[in-house]
């Protein structure tokens, strides 16, 4: 493999990593605000107050249970270069947990206006981080997975098949959420925003970073 390849496929795993961190810093925020975190993250962060186990544990698991659900689906025409995602799913877990702590430590509770505060930092960091992540173009997180694996199985646009699963996400969160706490925490009007407004926020960046636009085309 030449070294210029290499020296490539190096910058582009480490833009993906360097995304990760920041979606990872965006859930953090959506969390302290209380508002409600993301689809793709309102299970952990439910399960997170009625089990021992942190949202970045949680996480893992769930990544780990996403990407088997894909083996199933696919069978054989499971792609073996996307059990990638395995070591993904705890490099983001740790991340989760990394980000939660300094948010936590740093950030403090206020009212109304702060959570929502917190929330609209958190859309953007995570419209950021997938932005990076996407555009590094190497490998997927589980549940982009999941939807993909469910999108070629079925014949169904990817689009619509992601916000099925976001939604099943989502709902499954507000079941957790009322069956254990007997209200709604992790899911709330915060999780509507950011399914609301993280895809218009890549979309941002897109039209406003051309210069990072061409960096990452280049790489490809």
């Amino acid at each position: 493999m030449k070294k210029s390849v290499v020296l490539e496929l190096y910058i582009r795993y480490l833009c993906f990593f360097v995304g990760l961190f920041i979606l990872s810093i965006g859930v953090a925020f959506s969390r302290r605000g209380g508002l409600g975190t993301s689809p793709i993250s309102c299970v952990p962060c439910v399960l997170e107050y009625v089990t021992p186990w942190t949202m970045g544990e949680i996480t893992i698991v769930m990544h780990v249970l996403f990407i088997i659900l894909q083996i199933v689906i696919l069978r054989k025409a499971y792609d073996p270069v996307q059990l990638l995602q395995l070591p993904v799913a705890f490099i983001f877990g740790a991340f989760t947990d990394i980000a939660n702590t300094f948010v936590d430590a740093s950030f403090p509770f206020g009212n109304y206006a702060v959570s929502m505060l917190y929330t609209f930092i958190g859309v953007i960091f995570v419209g950021f981080g997938v932005y990076v992540e996407v555009h590094a173009g190497v490998v997927m997180l589980a549940g982009e997975g999941l939807s993909s694996a469910i999108s070629k199985a079925s014949h169904k646009e990817f689009t619509r098949v992601k916000i099925t699963v976001d939604s099943s996400l989502v709902l499954s969160g507000v079941i957790l959420s009322l069956i254990f706490l007997h209200g709604l925490a992790g899911v709330r009007e915060g999780t509507i925003l950011a399914a609301i407004l993280v895809g218009s926020s890549v979309k941002l960046f897109e039209r406003k970073l051309p210069l990072l636009n061409i960096f990452f085309e280049r790489l490809k």
